[in-house]
């Protein structure tokens, strides 16, 4: 069964309104006083009766933060998720088994030598990455909007990351919304406002939004601190077609609010000169960021193919060290009496069991027998990486002179996978078509004007339409344009 609207009060038990309330939040003007600032007394009831009705106290700020990494949890979390490829927890593993001096075949400090040189590259490598996504945060962070400011009784400029829940924002055309706002005035006479919503699902075609009822009907302009509603709404959540609650006034009454009356993070006011309207939710607690599941860690096809060929690898060294300690071990049983002459014993001139000296027979072969997994190729890869994303990054064809921006490499260790496309998703077919309206004749005070290059294009598309009819051919377009052999124009028909 639907819940009802949040903020409705259906009759029932005590304990049945407590736990609806607590799946609602109030949000109230950040330009009115606290609460017991005229009366502590009754300040401290109602904010009593505000923490029994599980009002939240801590809201998120407007800050974002998409970077993966601190400075204490980069090494270890770095580490965790490069030793899930099997391939470097094969490395270590080797390198440390030649400090073990019973079994070692190599000098330690040579055999780890290449292990922390491919660590090192990756982390540096994912360490830029997450300073990339630090100085985009920075960048969106200090944008700047007119926020409405209790000490002036104005609107003033202020950083995206200063705004919070509670605070009137007043934005302009062609402007991005900082946090889910509720829409309270529209420089719209009907109280409407348009946005686009690029930014979260790729439609261009605009939407519209209307002012919350009750608002619309105002003939001043909105004030906000006049403002003495509280709104109750729903819980933070990432459903971007669903928003419910209700707004109630001094007088009691209620107005019901609806998705129409909400302005989501990221979207862009369009064919509107200013709105103004309350944030709802700010920061991590949009639904924008709620649909936003962080930085995670990707693989490309190569790293995956090459995993699953190093299991492989694995797999062969390990039945061909158990060979070899097998045999190694069936020899010193059988000719334990009979000393051979490559024979060396222990320091204390006792002799292994077959059993231990198969074990160090085992371990020993494994570090003979490395090569197999050549750890030259990873070295040889992480350095091709880090060229190839310096390349792309400076490549002149890639340069934008009208918006003196550069390609940017932010996948840092996917960069093999660049322009390989596996599938390609279409909604419909307005996407992939163009509708062009063709210009033919006009006439003005009964003289007639034609366009004769276009009476000629249409001509030919009447001639391909009676061809196709008659010879049963069906023609998927026609093209017009200068000839490869010309500059004359030609018609070129498509099949």
């Amino acid at each position: 069964m639907e819940r009802e609207p949040a903020g409705t009060e259906e009759p029932g038990p005590p304990g049945r309104r407590r736990r609806r309330e607590g799946r609602t939040r109030t949000v109230r003007s950040n330009l009115l006083p606290p609460p017991g600032a005229e009366d502590p007394a009754a300040g401290a009831a109602k904010g009593e009766r505000r923490r029994r009705r599980g009002c939240p106290q801590h809201l998120a700020d407007n800050r974002l933060k998409t970077t993966k990494y601190t400075l204490l949890s980069f090494l270890p979390k770095n580490l965790f998720e490069q030793f899930h490829r099997p391939a470097n927890v094969y490395f270590v593993f080797i390198a440390l088994l030649n400090f073990v001096p019973a079994v070692n075949a190599f000098q330690p400090g040579l055999a780890l030598a290449p292990v922390l040189f491919i660590l090192a590259i990756t982390a540096f490598r994912d360490l830029w990455e997450d300073y990339s996504r630090h100085r985009s945060d920075h960048k969106i962070n200090h944008l700047g909007c007119l926020v409405f400011s209790r000490e002036e009784k104005k609107y003033v400029n202020r950083f995206w990351k200063e705004i919070h829940v509670g605070d009137f924002v007043r934005l302009r055309c062609n402007e991005i919304f900082p946090a889910d706002i509720l829409l309270l005035s529209s420089s719209d006479p009907d109280g409407l406002c348009h946005i686009e919503t690029a930014n979260l699902d790729g439609e261009t075609n605009l939407k519209r939004r209307q002012v919350v009822r009750g608002f619309s009907e105002l003939v001043s302009e909105f004030n906000p601190l006049t403002f003495t509603s509280v709104i109750e709404c729903e819980k933070p959540n990432n459903d971007l077609s669903r928003f419910r609650g209700c707004i109630i006034h001094d007088n009691g009454k209620k107005a019901g609010l609806y998705k129409e009356n909400l302005l989501l993070r990221g979207c862009t006011l369009r064919n509107t000169d200013a709105v103004v309207g309350i944030v709802i939710y700010a920061g991590h607690e949009t639904k924008a960021l709620l649909n936003n599941s962080g930085p995670r860690y990707k693989r490309s096809k190569l790293e995956r193919q090459m995993n699953c060929d190093v299991l492989w690898c694995v797999l062969l060294l390990v039945c061909m060290s158990l060979f070899s300690a097998v045999g190694h071990g069936l020899w010193i049983w059988r000719y334990q009496e009979k000393k051979s002459l490559f024979y060396v014993p222990t320091s204390d001139g006792s002799s292994l069991s077959p059993v231990t000296a198969a074990v160090y027979s085992f371990l020993t072969m494994i570090i003979v027998l490395q090569v197999l997994i050549p750890i030259s190729l990873y070295v040889s890869i992480e350095i091709v990486k880090a060229c190839q994303v310096y390349f792309i990054n400076q490549d002149v064809q890639l340069y934008d002179e009208e918006t003196d921006s550069q390609l940017q490499c932010r996948a840092l260790n996917i960069t093999e996978d660049l322009g390989q496309i596996q599938y390609i998703f279409s909604d419909k077919t307005g996407t992939l078509t163009e509708n062009k309206m063709v210009f033919r004749r006009c006439t003005v005070s009964g003289v007639e004007y034609s366009h004769d290059a276009n009476e000629g294009l249409l001509r030919d598309v009447q001639w391909s339409t009676r061809l196709a009819n008659s010879t049963g051919i069906s023609f998927s377009g026609l093209l017009t344009g200068p000839c490869s052999f010309n500059s004359a124009p030609c018609l070129c028909l498509t099949f």
